[in-house]
């Protein structure tokens, strides 16, 4: 969003305040000790989803393999569509099989989200019914409920998405989260950067946005012990620092003049 600050974007060295329409670029190392320059390039796909083969399933439910049409390893994601009023749209199961070792149950044991991207659907979760419309989530975090949906409405198309949740959310969350907030809502602002540093707690980019509440509250010392932390983190953050207005409480500080060295 154009009102997001450069910091919460990771703070892109020369980049401006206004105008930040996404991401700043990633970091040049990822977890793992790869690099991305070392890293093989791939192109974007984009298909429509008519563009990909519709398996015939039970109870006349069609299957779009989307993961395996895009080549997508992060995640499980797959699309169902119902051509007529009560056929399933996703079908009766757990994601516990109780047909395999344990070791592959606990592989396949999966959080769900679904997505009624057209029609409508009424999903029966352990035995409770929800109506969901186009434009609902529906998300089973409990890979031992037993859910299954069916079209209300001809046709219905429910996006699928599944993994193991091992993922890690990005600083980059917290961050954009806390941004909106730093003038309006400070304290607010503050609980959510420092929950996100308990998750990351090397993240330039929070510890940039904690330094620039801190400056707008008029906390000195507490601003630049959160700037010393960006930019041990993040040296290409002390860039943007000397025109970022948050900071203005700063501007003239010999100890802030100290750190931009």
């Amino acid at each position: 969003p154009a009102s997001v600050c450069v910091a919460c974007l990771s703070r892109a060295p020369g980049a401006g305040r206004a105008g930040r329409a996404g991401r700043a670029a990633l970091p040049a190392a990822v977890p793992g000790g790869y690099c991305l320059a070392q890293m093989p390039r791939q192109a974007p796909k984009v298909v429509a989803l008519e563009r990909i083969e519709a398996i015939p399933g039970p109870d006349g439910l069609s299957w779009h393999p989307v993961r395996m049409a895009l080549g997508i390893r992060a995640f499980g994601a797959n699309a169902y569509t119902a051509s007529a009023v009560g056929d399933d749209v996703v079908e009766p199961h757990t994601e516990v099989p109780d047909d395999l070792s344990e070791q592959a149950q606990v592989e396949l044991m999966h959080e769900e989200l679904y997505f009624i991207a057209a029609g409508a659907a009424r999903f029966t979760i352990d035995g409770v019914d929800y109506e969901a419309r186009a434009g609902t989530y529906v998300f089973v975090p409990d890979p031992g409920s037993h859910r299954h949906a069916v079209a209300l409405e001809a046709p219905t198309t429910v996006l699928s998405f599944g993994g193991p949740p091992t993922f890690s959310p990005s600083a980059w969350e917290w961050s954009v989260r806390a941004a909106q907030l730093l003038k309006r809502d400070p304290e607010r602002a503050r609980g959510i950067l420092l929950d996100g540093l308990r998750h990351h707690p090397r993240s330039g980019s929070l510890h940039y946005n904690l330094a620039c509440l801190e400056a707008l509250c008029g906390n000195r010392e507490a601003a630049l012990a959160a700037l010393r932390e960006a930019f041990a983190e993040r040296p290409a953050l002390r860039a943007g620092a000397p025109n970022d207005e948050d900071l203005n409480s700063l501007h003239g500080d010999p100890a802030f003049a100290a750190l931009l060295r």
